[in-house]
């Protein structure tokens, strides 16, 4: 099976250098080109003004173009310049797997840089999880499941509301690129909500592990 990403720069037929602009007119142009008035009974064509549309919705916006490139696979499946679609069949598991991998690197960094710049946030933290510790196990060490267990508490706090709306955009455009690829669970909405709940936890997960790798880079043991 094809491990495949499609690129939305390709099928736009701009490069990832285009600019708002040069995007805006391909896509015009692209639209006009595969308008279903133009291509009547034409399935290939209704399924290229699809993709098209997908593809403009997420770099039409630059908030949303932002946050597609911070999620593209990196040398993963990416092909060149308007090359053909694949033929083989795409493993949906492969696609949703390298994304929750991808959006797990976004929680743990997201958070770990966060904890890294209020060194007296992560002190507090350790002081929290100290007590509990030796409350659990009689004695001071860096319990990974108590700290666990105080992160999905503690992320509440540390996370801002500009960190929540930046996560919602990674995760939006993050399910997009998956429906546009056939992940879609068991397809229809409930489909999308159930992609949209495993990239979500893998999100969270991220946050968790990147909250203890900032408690253990700081702890010392009394």
């Amino acid at each position: 099976m094809a491990q495949y990403h499609l690129d939305y720069y390709a099928t736009l037929e701009v490069t990832p250098q285009a600019s708002d602009d040069e995007i805006k007119r391909s896509y015009r142009k692209l639209a006009l080109k595969y308008h279903p008035d133009r291509n009547q009974g034409n399935k290939k064509a209704e399924e290229k003004i699809r993709e098209i549309n997908a593809a403009y919705e997420v770099l039409g916006d630059p908030e949303t173009r932002k946050s597609y490139e911070r999620l593209r696979f990196g040398g993963y499946g990416r092909k060149s310049d308007f090359a053909e679609e694949p033929t083989e069949t795409i493993d949906p598991g492969i696609v949703l797997e390298a994304m929750e991998k991808k959006l797990w690197e976004e929680g743990r960094l997201e958070i770990f840089r966060k904890m890294m710049h209020d060194l007296a946030l992560v002190k507090q933290e350790l002081a929290n999880i100290r007590e509990a510790t030796v409350a659990k196990l009689g004695y001071d060490k860096f319990h990974e499941e108590t700290v666990k267990r105080y992160a999905k508490d503690a992320i509440a706090g540390i996370v801002t509301p500009e960190m929540e709306e930046r996560k919602e955009r990674l995760l939006d455009v993050a399910l997009n690129m998956m429906l546009s690829q056939g992940v879609d669970g068991r397809g229809g909405p409930e489909g999308a909500d159930w992609v949209t709940r495993q990239l979500a936890a893998a999100f969270h997960r991220g946050r968790v592990d990147g909250y203890c790798e900032a408690c253990e880079l700081l702890y010392v043991r009394r």
